[in-house]
């Protein structure tokens, strides 16, 4: 179980950053990942502010929104404003750069200075040299009908679900908002990660988790988690690790 207030935080002035794992200039030699996840950020942007042109390589990086919208534009082509419900993948494949803003009235609507909340989930390819990727999907009547709904997967299984493609047959991220009293059974694999990025849970066999906390499992799934508040949970189900 990783509490919210243990994970490392950036905070700048346009930046509020915590991250469950190692990130940028904060390491843990036994922090730097679960499974196939390496990177869960949770990240707080001021309106009008964000990430500039950056590079990224042979990542898979799922961005869900929370509150607010997100600007995102890459040197492939791509460009789209991001919101709650709409699921976001982006290929670094080879090599891409983007930039990922909250001026969103730039493209549409009117100026705001509505923050931007969301988590970025990197997890990486099961092969190297893909070619570089963007896909969004809108998959807010899925979550509005209860249970865990595929978000992003490579897996064979969710080839029919209405989820994004990532490049890694073993991975699969799942998505439920809850009310007070519903509750979801959390996949077997040998690698789980379940985050909690609003409201407050209990976790069958461990007790209650709050808004930012994470528990990592292995080798185990069939717990229920259930909400004892309106809450929102991210589950990563993953049938394999890095390479020592």
């Amino acid at each position: 179980m990783r509490r919210a207030e243990d994970r490392f935080a950036t905070r700048i002035d346009w930046l509020d950053s915590r991250h469950s794992f190692s990130f940028g200039h904060h390491y843990a030699p036994d922090n730097t990942h679960h499974g196939l996840l390496m990177v869960n950020n949770d990240d707080v942007v001021t309106a009008g502010s964000g990430f500039e042109t950056h590079p990224h390589r042979d990542m898979e990086i799922v961005t869900w929104v929370l509150d607010g919208s997100l600007v995102h534009q890459d040197s492939t082509g791509h460009s789209g404003v991001i919101y709650p419900g709409l699921a976001q993948r982006m290929r670094a494949g080879t090599g891409t750069l983007h930039r990922e803003k909250t001026d969103s009235w730039r493209l549409l609507g009117e100026p705001h200075a509505d923050p931007v909340r969301f988590v970025q989930m990197w997890v990486v390819p099961d092969e190297g040299g893909l070619r570089p990727g963007y896909e969004q999907l809108e998959i807010q009547d899925e979550l509005l009908r209860g249970g865990l709904v595929p978000v992003a997967s490579g897996m064979a299984r969710h080839a029919d679900a209405a989820a994004i493609r990532i490049g890694n047959r073993y991975a699969a991220l799942h998505a439920a908002r809850l009310g007070p009293g519903q509750s979801v059974e959390l996949p077997e694999a040998p690698y789980l990660h379940l985050f909690v990025p609003r409201g407050e849970v209990a976790l069958e066999g461990a007790g209650a988790l709050g808004t930012g906390d994470a528990v990592r499992l292995t080798a185990t799934g069939g717990q229920r988690v259930t909400a004892t508040s309106a809450a929102e949970v991210l589950v990563w189900e993953m049938h394999a690790a890095l390479a020592a």
